[in-house]
């Protein structure tokens, strides 16, 4: 005897879709309460939490519960298409991929097209975030896999180094290490520096100036890398990014000069990561080697 209905799989994905039991029961046309009893004896039933509940924050999906509301939309879809043959089919299997923020401009896109054409059964979302939300995604299996840099992960995760990323100086064209030998970390200390504002990246930053005894002077923390570039472009500072653009003006039309750092030991990994290190499921596994096959030794 099956103990859960079609409206109770309907709940479910939308709570998931919605992210919050409001929005939720507002687009199913039932009231709050009601919707909360119903999730709470569907997940007394399946004996797991389908959803992490915070006061004040939107409902996060569990490893569970991702897995179950792939199923149930699944599901969803064979008894719309039973009721009318003519009802599209999506695709039933789902691949949440994320991506460390200042790699997206770089690496986003032609992971989501190589990945949509060798998989187009599959539908593919993505986020681009700061590091540590993005090994949170990870860690509650909002995010399947994703394209980082490998700084501070334990031996939880499996990973793939798919190509090594070296920082570079970002300068005004009229600086004074425009010109000249390479600029090393030691020479970058007799300036004002700009750095990325996003945490663990700038704590990498600071501990490749402190592992050699110096002690440069931060003079901003830049939000996103084309306010670094921008303020480097005016004379603010020497921004420092491993990632590095092939363009020689900021944003806002600013010339700009970028020179490789000499430190020959300041490389850093970019890799393909997911949580786990038993064997991924089929459709983690498929992406991981379409990934792989694309941006390795990049």
């Amino acid at each position: 005897m099956l103990y859960l209905t079609l409206r109770q799989y309907e709940y479910v994905c939308a709570v998931g879709r919605h992210g919050s039991l409001s929005a939720a029961a507002a687009a199913l046309h039932v009231s709050q309460p009601a919707l909360s009893a119903a999730l709470a004896r569907i997940e007394e039933h399946l004996g797991h939490p389908l959803f992490i509940r915070r006061r004040g924050s939107a409902m996060a999906v569990t490893p569970e519960g991702r897995h179950f509301i792939a199923s149930a939309e699944a599901l969803l879809a064979d008894a719309a298409r039973i009721e009318d043959p003519a009802h599209p089919r999506p695709g039933q299997q789902r691949l949440h991929l994320g991506c460390f923020a200042d790699l997206a401009p770089f690496l986003l896109a032609p992971a989501l097209r190589a990945l949509r054409q060798a998989m187009p059964d599959v539908t593919v979302s993505y986020r681009a975030e700061a590091f540590e939300a993005l090994i949170s995604g990870l860690l509650k299996g909002q995010v399947d896999l994703a394209l980082t840099y490998d700084l501070g992960l334990d031996a939880g995760f499996h990973r793939e180094a798919l190509y090594h990323s070296h920082p570079h100086a970002v300068i005004a064209p009229d600086h004074p290490l425009s010109h000249g030998a390479a600029p090393n970390l030691a020479a970058l200390t007799g300036f004002p520096l700009i750095l990325s504002d996003e945490g663990l990246s700038a704590q990498h930053m600071l501990g490749l100036f402190r592992d050699r005894g110096l002690n440069p002077v931060v003079a901003h923390r830049a939000a996103t890398l084309e306010l670094l570039r921008s303020l480097a472009a005016h004379g603010e500072g020497v921004g420092i990014s491993y990632a590095n653009p092939p363009h020689t003006t900021s944003y806002d039309g600013m010339p700009l000069l970028s020179r490789r750092i000499a430190n020959p030991d300041l490389g850093e990994d970019v890799i393909l990561v997911r949580h786990g290190t038993g064997p991924a499921d089929s459709t983690t596994g498929r992406a991981w080697q379409v990934l792989a096959k694309l941006f390795r030794g990049r």
